[in-house]
């Protein structure tokens, strides 16, 4: 199914279609670290040094870090994070012509960036023209508008990245089918798939929660620990689910997730009834990552070819990976052995 003004990209077009989104993506990404690098070097001399970076529950400030520092971190992260949205996006035109992916990026471009900005002016103006660091502002109610500028920012981007084609196949399945496998001879299928952005996304915020934890060590500064655990842990559960390794044998389906394969899924061969390839999109399942519910999960790294298992129980398990075809035909055909006893083994 193409989009109604998908003609105008056709062919040669998919470079004009990616130097649009890199052109707006790149001066979005200038702007937001020019307005953190400048807008506290103007109040420089109206902010303590340190400057407070951190507040309790309670409001009052007990944390800080050394102004440049502050800076550099804040319009450093935001440049490592833009820049490898518009690298994955250079890497990969054919991507920019699915509306979802094209949003994805949208929302990640949209929303980090005004949550950036959001977080800078509440620090900013809690510390101006405070004696020292201990005696910045309270935040007040001020904090929840970081949330709502992510938010806010985040589906304005989504809306700037909607228009354009819409170069998606319509959903089909494939009939289910075997391959020809004889009387006590083994197989196996293999397939893997990593989404080149969630890791780097992941590995961005791995990274930061490592930097925040350097800080807390050398500067002895305990209160960043807690960001630096949560952002960490963020980091970590991203590149942990951003790579999936898909293992098709006698004994049914097991999922590999991460870098260091774990965790695992299992299906045992004696809960699958049948399995099929299926063109599945985050459009047709809710979005990126692992979605659903028990019994009808997708995992969902990359539109287009994806395993489909059909449980036993009628539920349902897909995952985004490639040659889905071929190992849906092994897992029938072990299937339909399986079901004839071992003696066919």
């Amino acid at each position: 199914m193409t989009g109604s003004g998908a003609r105008f990209f056709e062919g040669a077009t998919d470079v004009g279609l990616r130097a649009r989104f890199l052109s707006a993506a790149a001066g979005w990404s200038v702007l937001v670290a020019a307005v953190l690098i400048a807008a506290p070097l103007t109040l420089r001399d109206r902010l303590p040094d340190p400057i407070a970076t951190h507040w309790g529950p309670s409001g009052v400030p007990d944390g800080s870090m050394p102004f440049t520092a502050s800076v550099l971190f804040q319009a450093g992260l935001w440049v490592l994070i833009s820049g490898v949205c518009c690298a994955f996006a250079l890497a990969n035109a054919g991507m920019l012509r699915r509306r979802a992916s094209r949003m994805a990026l949208g929302a990640v471009l949209g929303g980090i960036g005004p949550f950036f900005l959001a977080l800078q002016a509440i620090t900013l103006s809690a510390n101006l023209d405070a004696p020292d660091w201990g005696q910045a502002g309270h935040l007040g109610w001020s904090a929840p508008l970081v949330v709502a500028a992510l938010l806010l920012g985040g589906w304005l981007g989504v809306l700037a990245a909607r228009p354009g084609p819409d170069d998606i196949p319509e959903p089909k399945a494939t009939p289910p089918r075997r391959v020809p496998l004889g009387p006590g001879r083994r197989a196996v299928w293999v397939s893997s798939l990593r989404n080149g952005l969630l890791v780097a996304l992941g590995g961005s915020f791995l990274a930061a929660g490592m930097g925040l934890a350097v800080f807390a060590l050398l500067g002895g500064d305990g209160t960043l620990w807690t960001p630096a655990t949560i952002t960490g842990l963020v980091g970590l559960v991203g590149v942990t689910f951003s790579s999936v390794r898909v293992q098709v044998t006698e004994e049914g389906v097991v999922l590999f997730y991460g870098p260091l394969r774990l965790p695992r899924k299992r299906i045992p061969i004696a809960k699958v009834e049948r399995a099929w390839s299926e063109e599945l999109f985050p459009s047709n399942v809710g979005g990126w990552g692992i979605r659903g519910v028990p019994g009808a999960v997708t995992v969902m790294l990359r539109g287009g070819e994806c395993l489909v298992v059909g449980y036993v129980s009628g539920g349902r398990f897909a995952v985004s990976i490639d040659d889905a075809e071929n190992g849906a035909a092994l897992l029938n055909t072990l299937v339909a052995r399986a079901s004839t006893g071992p003696g066919v083994r």
